[in-house]
């Protein structure tokens, strides 16, 4: 009977108890861990910030040395291309003057004029490849130095001294 009258007392329940613990355990700590927890959160964002931050940092500086690179690549082109120009023309220059005088020579001193053209050209052209592929391999060890790995570079010089014959020809 003692036991149909306190049955249904819900303080004597062990479940109620452990309501009552759990709620006076966040009444007493829950504020303390709440701010605990929003400052590990808050610091973890702002780590996560500093980060972002300097990666666009790098990103922007990067960009930068790609476009300084591009900028000095184009520059060491041109002139380049101005060097081959001006060795053209006085490849043509000295061709034209070497034919004059080889139209007014007797046929001896026509194959010996030829001779002498034939060499000249050659000549200037070696200066010409020499100079040119100075210019670039300079250019081209900065940009590379700055963005390639070993291997690529030497690919990539490897590559473009291949070509340059076939770019002097076509000139």
């Amino acid at each position: 009977m003692v036991h149909d009258v306190f049955s249904g007392v819900i303080w004597l329940k062990p479940a109620f108890w452990v309501a009552v613990a759990f709620v006076l355990f966040f009444a007493i700590f829950g504020g303390r861990l709440w701010r605990t927890l929003a400052a590990m959160l808050d610091n973890r964002a702002e780590e996560i910030r500093r980060q972002l931050a300097e990666a666009a940092e790098l990103r922007r500086q990067a960009e930068a040395m790609l476009e300084d690179a591009k900028r000095r690549r184009n520059e060491a082109l041109a002139e380049a291309e101005a060097l081959l120009q001006a060795a053209k023309q006085e490849a043509e220059l000295a061709a034209a003057a070497a034919r004059a005088e080889a139209e007014a020579a007797a046929q001896r001193r026509e194959r010996m004029a030829m001779e002498r053209i034939a060499a000249a050209e050659k000549a200037a052209l070696n200066e010409v490849r020499q100079a040119a592929a100075e210019i670039a391999a300079q250019a081209a060890a900065g940009v590379i130095a700055q963005t390639l790995t070993p291997d690529a570079d030497a690919a990539i010089v490897d590559r473009a001294i291949s070509r340059l014959p076939e770019a002097l020809r076509a000139a």
